[in-house]
């Protein structure tokens, strides 16, 4: 099956055994090669639904599609074409060099070690990193640190890249190293799926911007006109206000 859309989601819900309920009712179609920003306040379920979008937890209720077939069966091919870098970048770090951690991933897919190492260059110089190959990842500044997530994530061959609040604790050269990354993912036509209430950084690369609060979609659509009907009780800020148009609304130079 080679359906147009790459997630179909209807009806989603996730409750948790307390009682609370982080996702309420979500219908969301995410399609290839689109960058979509999906926009909310701390608590408004973005996190859980990157989770579910990975297959890391299971929807209370719903069914989530990927490339038209049930989620529960693609959990082997979501590993192996969707990258996720989460908010804490030492969280993914697991080489003891920046070189042995972008191929941990290829190396899992039992790829000859030459097409590996192949894969690991190309990555690491894809994020300006190549020179730190040998270095130990740790000593990587927090927008570094990034990199390297993305740069293992390219190195598996994803095709879609999952990103959780990257420009979080972020100076301005470690946001502008992220958004440099970012721009080049949308240049190579990668499907980026962006989670972050930081508009003003980075709504200009955007196709699409959805807004996520109190676990329900509020607002979907291309960014200008979703941007018309924002409500300040959605706890997303318009990042207009300090730019002219959606297009310079971008920390990029």
């Amino acid at each position: 099956m080679n359906p147009d859309f790459l997630y179909r989601i209807r009806g989603i819900g996730k409750t948790f055994p307390d009682g609370t309920e982080a996702l309420g009712h979500i219908d969301l179609d995410l399609f290839p090669s689109q960058f979509v920003i999906i926009a909310g306040s701390n608590g408004s379920g973005k996190t859980v639904l990157m989770r579910l979008l990975v297959g890391l937890m299971d929807p209370s209720r719903g069914t989530i599609l990927y490339q038209g077939e049930d989620i529960r069966k693609q959990r082997v091919l979501i590993r192996r074409s969707v990258g996720l870098v989460f908010q804490d970048p030492d969280a993914q770090i697991l080489g003891e060099t920046v070189g042995e951690d972008t191929a941990f991933g290829p190396r899992n897919l039992d790829l000859p070690e030459g097409e590996v190492e192949r894969r690991v260059t190309e990555a690491l110089t894809a994020v300006g990193l190549g020179e730190k190959k040998d270095s130990p990842p740790r000593r990587l500044s927090g927008g570094a640190k990034r990199r390297l997530a993305v740069a293992g994530v390219l190195a598996m061959g994803c095709g879609t890249v999952i990103l959780d609040e990257p420009f979080a604790n972020l100076d301005w050269p470690g946001v502008l190293q992220v958004l440099q990354i970012l721009r080049d993912l949308k240049q190579r036509g990668k499907t980026v799926i962006l989670l972050t209430h930081e508009l003003e950084k980075v709504l200009a690369l955007a196709d699409r911007l959805v807004i996520l609060h109190r676990g329900k979609i509020e607002a979907d659509g291309p960014s200008e006109k979703v941007l018309e009907t924002l409500d300040p009780q959605w706890g997303v800020r318009d990042p207009r206000r300090g730019y002219p148009t959606v297009k310079d609304c971008t920390w990029l130079p």
